[in-house]
Order: C-alpha cells, then structure tokens, then sequence
C-alpha cells in the first residue's frame, strides 16, 4: 500500500505550450486537406514499400490509401521497415499510427505484425477485429525523441502471414508538463484506453483537444450532462479538452459507482493512470462532493474534494492484472454521490535503447556512400535485436556498438565512406564481392579489426597502409581490385597465408 501510494500524485494546475505536428499520410503521392489539415504524401520519409490504393469505401479520405511492404521468404529475420522523420531532441512526442487493410493483400483478413519506435518494441498491430466490423485502428504511444530524427518502423514476426501495411502516421509535439510524472529516459508510454465518460457521440481529438489526442465515448450507467459547452475548468496539467467535462458518470444519492474500465482485461504490467474530474455544483454553500478511490480494491486516493476548477489524479507505476474495477464511493461528510469526468491509461514500456551515436554516425556515412543500401538500413541498427539491420552484428552491453559488418555479394555499388572510421568496435569487415570503387579510406581508427575482407571490387588508389597498425588484424583479402602501392612489410610477416592480394592489382607491389 506505502509503495505504491507513494507514486500517486495530486496535480492542481499547470501550464503547457501549443503543439506542432507531422501529418503523413501513407501510400498517398499528393497533399490531402481534411479538416483544415495539412497531411503530407510519405515519400519523404521512407525509402522503401509499395503504395496501393484501397477499393473498399472508406470513411476517411486518409485511409483510401496504404503503404504495402513485402513479406520476405526468410520470415525469421524480421526485418524493419522504418518511416524516418525530424524531431526536437529531448522532445516528446505523442505518436499515432492508423491501420485500415481494405484486402490490399488479397487475403481474407490482415496480417498481424510488429511496430517498433528507434529501438523500443511498441506493440503487435492486429486489426482483425476492427476490420471485420469495418472500422480502421489506431495506436498511440508517448516517445521522448533521443535525437534529431524519430523511426517508426514496421517488422514482421512469427504470426505474419502477408505483407505488413500502414495507412497513416502521425507526430504530435507535446508540452512540457503532459505526462511529466513518467521518465522517459527509460520508459515510453503506450495508450491502453482514453475515455470520456458519460459520453455517448463519436471518437473527438482536434480541434476539441489541441494535442490531437483521441477520446472514446464511455457512455454506460445513464449519464448525466452536467455542463453546457462553455466549461470553464483549468485544474489540469495535462489538459484534456474542455469537452470531457460536458459529460460525466455519476449516480443518485450517496451510493458507490463501479466502473469496469478499461473494458478489456489487462496483462500484467505497470500501468500509468489518470483520472479527471471537475463538479459544477462546487461553491455552494448547501453541497460537498468527496469521494473516496479505489482500483481493484486498492486505495487509489481518499477524501477527495471535487473543486469546480477541476482536479487530477495520477499514478505513474501501478501494477495491473486482469479485469479492473474502479469504484468510487461517498466519502465521509459529502453530501453528494461521486462523479468522474475522464481517464487515460498507459502501459508503461521499457525504452529498448540506442545503438551508440558514433556508430549511427558511421553507418548513416556508408549508407549515403552506397548507391543502393539495403532496404532496411533505416531506424536503430541494432534494435531491437530481433530487428537488427541487414550485415549487422551487435553487441549489447552497456553501451551498444557495432562489431560486425558483412555485405558480402549484395551487389552494392558506389565507395566506402570515410566515416567507417566511426565504427570503432568493429571486429570484421566483409564487403567481398561487391562493386564498390574509389579509395579505401584510413582504417588506422579501427584499432579492434581482426578480418577485412574488400576482394572482388572496384576499389582504386593506394594500398591501405594504415592497415599495418592494427594489432588485432589477422586477416586480410583484398585481391581483384585496382590497389597500387607496396604493401607494408610488417603486414606480409604478420599475415603470411592470410594477406592475399592477388590475382588482380596488377601494379601492387606484393
């Protein structure tokens, strides 16, 4: 009970600023206008995918489109499909992706799959249920942005069964204090639910909540509308749109309120909770609304009084199981029964980390060096790990570093960057078998390579010398290119049987 109690936090007010927002609608090769909005065509923010149209009517002209990615043949290797797109670093970002299938597969029902944001596994994305009833899904999450650019990436997994799909994605930047409880260093936030309760109309979000945020009607237990369209409430710090507050779930007398909510049950997990509340009855001298809370037969919060301005609720680690019952009852002198107004509910997901910059750095230089990267050379590098790009090998300590790079015979052409340079953990270098040309840049940084394999190239210019000052270096193919030069005595003694360098570089020096 003192644990967790020690987590729930009463907020009276705070500020927040206006956000900014990154509408792309996916498969779509125009600007479409919907509501005074602005949503861009996604060929600037992905490298790869098929677009198709859907020919199934759609409510929204967003959702008429979708962007398709082949399901490979080796299904194992899951690879990532990563829509790349600018961001304030150290921001946060609420991040909405939209799924309507439309049989853009030829299959009866829509393959299910995974969404990845950087390195953190998000969720699993099924639409099986919405689409049978003919209705698009969503899924939204809290992010922190850890650097200049934020990945939203698309995998399959062990039940994908055709190509994985998107229809839109959305980024919205969020002020300072919205979900400021939660350490985003270490933890994302995934939406479980977002109601307004006592509401019975459609899903709202903007211009009624200026965060874009999606609010589901939860009008069970007769409600009552209390309040007229002019509320005025600014107890919160998280700012839910005026319009919740029009609406709520109460019941007459001094009697308890159960609400099960949400309506599916939960895995076990820990949870972030917010709960919104105002009373328009509040100031007079005849009434007091308090209540007391509690989930699951858990004391959330006691003898809370209801002012007119509005009050929240909030608990960012609270563990959660099953079937969750919230039931508010008449604390002790209230004259009035309970009341709630709103609540959000989040899973609280570890963040999977970051490949270590200077490695991104040096993979982001090869990559623009290829004329043809690999497809799925997009999103972190490293992670998650079952998602690791294609040729590379990690390894996961404290630090995430890249010490294997292996794209033999993938047709690449184009040079080899400088900025390998970068990759200083690398232990093996296999490019063989490529066409790759230019220059073979200085590797000297390099200090913990054991095998570089550059055979069957392109590359011209000088021998690469600086080769010769790596101690760990224990293997070395570079024959059937265009080198000159001499090679470095130390490295023919050190080497011997493992340093080849002909046939081919008909003017080296062996």
């Amino acid at each position: 009970m003192i644990h967790l109690l020690s987590l729930l936090f009463f907020i009276p007010f705070c500020t927040s600023q206006p956000p900014r927002s990154l509408l792309i609608n996916s498969g779509s090769s125009s600007i479409s206008i919907l509501n005074d909005r602005h949503w861009l065509p996604d060929n600037d923010f992905i490298s790869t995918g098929t677009s198709k149209n859907i020919t199934q009517p759609t409510l929204f002209p967003i959702l008429s489109t979708v962007r398709s990615f082949p399901l490979l043949p080796n299904n194992f290797l899951r690879r990532k499909f990563c829509y790349v797109v600018p961001v304030y670093r150290t921001a946060r970002y609420l991040v909405r992706t939209t799924y309507f299938y439309g049989g853009v597969n030829n299959q009866s029902s829509p393959p299910v799959f995974d969404q990845i944001v950087d390195g953190t596994m998000w969720s699993v994305v099924n639409t099986t249920e919405d689409y049978a009833r003919g209705s698009a899904s969503y899924y939204e999450g809290v992010f922190l942005a850890t650097g200049k650019t934020m990945s939203v990436c698309l995998a399959s997994n062990t039940y994908t069964e055709s190509d994985p799909f998107i229809s839109a994605l959305e980024f919205v930047l969020l002020g300072g204090s919205l979900y400021n409880s939660t350490d985003f260093r270490g933890s994302s936030l995934r939406l479980v639910a977002r109601h307004s309760f006592g509401y019975n109309g459609s899903i709202f979000g903007y211009p009624d909540d200026k965060f874009d945020r999606y609010w589901e009607p939860y009008g069970e237990n007769s409600p009552t509308t209390s309040r007229g369209e002019n509320v005025s409430v600014d107890g919160f710090w998280n700012l839910p749109p005026s319009k919740v507050f029009q609406t709520q779930l109460t019941v007459n007398g001094l009697q308890p309120l159960e609400i099960q909510w949400p309506i599916q049950p939960l895995r076990n997990s820990i949870y972030y909770i917010a709960l919104y509340f105002a009373d328009d009855t509040a100031g007079t001298s005849s009434t007091t609304r308090s209540l007391n809370i509690a989930i699951n037969n858990v004391t959330f919060y006691d003898n809370l009084t209801l002012p007119q301005s509005g009050v929240a609720l909030f608990a960012n680690q609270w563990p959660l199981v099953g079937r969750t019952k919230i039931v508010l009852t008449p604390a002790a002198g209230s004259t009035l029964g309970p009341l709630i107004n709103g609540g959000e509910l989040f899973e609280v997901i570890p963040v999977g980390g970051r490949t270590l910059t200077r490695d991104v750095i040096g993979l982001n230089g090869l990559k623009n060096s290829f004329q043809n990267p690999p497809f799925d050379w997009n999103g972190d590098p490293c992670l998650p790990k079952e998602n690791s790009w294609i040729g590379i090998t990690c390894s996961y300590g404290t630090n995430i570093r890249v010490i294997g790079l292996n794209l033999t015979s993938m047709g690449l052409l184009g040079s080899l960057s400088p900025n390998i340079a970068n990759l200083t953990a690398l232990n093996d270098l296999w490019l063989g078998n490529n066409r790759l040309s230019g220059s073979i840049p200085d590797l000297a940084a390099l200090k913990m390579l054991k095998t570089v394999h550059l055979e069957d190239n392109q590359f011209n210019g000088p021998f690469p010398s600086s080769l010769a000052n790596i101690d760990t270096l224990h293997q070395l193919f570079l024959q059937n290119n265009n080198l000159t030069g001499q090679v470095p005595s130390v490295l023919k003694a050190k080497l011997g049987q493992n340093l080849r360098v002909i046939p081919g570089n008909p003017l080296l020096d062996p």
